[in-house]
């Protein structure tokens, strides 16, 4: 053990992206706009499939919950940021940081793995159309949703086990606006081998494992779709995965474009900046995406506020 570390640390610092004060007040109103149109338009569009019988389908069953996680994800981190900016603290609890970096990590793992199932859904519906509502039951969602969920909490559980063995400097400032995993375990005074090694074990297993998953489910709907005789049977079934398919790109394209900067730049705020766009962005977009192409959602969402069906 190193002279100067501690193993009850009770804090670190987040420093966010910048120290400019006048910088600050912007960087307030911007993220906090972002996180009331996330919540709201996530909210509704809950609100719309609850309320509207006619969404009662496993696709919006599916989205409703995708929209839960999105809120809970952007909750998990935007809020200590906004209070550390108003507040002009940069100061975060070590319960905190562990508490935040569990539950980011639970809510990102749930993110991937409900667009996985979510791909496989529309895989069913399209290639096996006549059995549709048979294979895909009410236990049969609700079982996909809760393996999805165990298996994200037990990852996050094991990383946040994994992080509570190391020990730290008594001063760690973590170049971030949340406490981001790789970011926390490198800086830890012990030895992090085996800590690196179930990180990058555990991403490529639960980011490699549900991309295969899409790309296999598109892939069939791409070969039952080409020997479709209807133009309009395959503009309805595109049409169907369209929203999809842009959360999925948007998801996972953010997602690289991030640990490519990072592993590009080696600049820890550019890498933060680059978090944005997965972290709060992703989560903003994907009401506006799903309801703009989707004349059911538009419906239900006019329904719900009051407005003609």
């Amino acid at each position: 053990m190193e002279p100067g570390n501690d193993t009850r640390i009770s804090e670190f610092l987040l420093l966010g992206f910048s120290e400019t004060p006048e910088l600050q007040p912007l960087l307030f109103g911007l993220f906090l706009s972002m996180y009331l149109i996330t919540v709201f338009g996530n909210l509704l569009i809950i609100l719309a499939i609850i309320s509207d019988s006619h969404l009662h389908t496993p696709m919006y069953f599916f989205l409703s919950n995708l929209s839960f996680v999105d809120i809970c994800f952007t909750s998990a981190s935007i809020p200590k940021m906004l209070v550390n900016i108003w507040t002009q603290s940069k100061v975060i609890t070590y319960a905190g940081c562990i508490s935040q970096m569990y539950f980011l990590l639970l809510f990102a793992g749930l993110d991937d793995l409900l667009l996985s199932v979510m791909a496989y859904d529309r895989f069913v519906a399209i290639c096996h159309p006549l059995h549709y509502m048979v294979i895909m039951n009410p236990r049969l969602c609700g079982l996909l949703v809760l393996v999805s969920t165990i298996t994200s909490v037990l990852h996050s559980l094991l990383q946040s086990l994994m992080v509570l063995r190391l020990s730290f400097y008594t001063h760690a400032e973590i170049p971030h606006f949340f406490c981001e995993l790789n970011q926390v375990v490198h800086h830890a005074c012990s030895d992090t081998f085996l800590n690196d090694m179930v990180i990058y074990f555990a991403a490529g297993l639960l980011a490699g494992c549900p991309l295969a998953g899409i790309v296999y489910s598109y892939s069939k709907i791409v070969s039952s779709v080409k020997g479709m005789s209807s133009a309009r049977g395959k503009y309805k079934a595109f049409s169907t995965c369209a929203s999809h398919l842009s959360v999925v790109s948007l998801f996972y394209g953010t997602s690289l474009g991030v640990y490519l900067t990072s592993a590009a730049t080696h600049n820890s705020q550019s890498s933060a900046a680059a978090s944005v766009m997965y972290m709060v962005v992703t989560p903003m977009l994907n009401p506006f995406i799903y309801s703009l192409r989707n004349k059911d959602m538009k419906r239900a969402l006019k329904k719900s506020l009051g407005g003609k069906p």
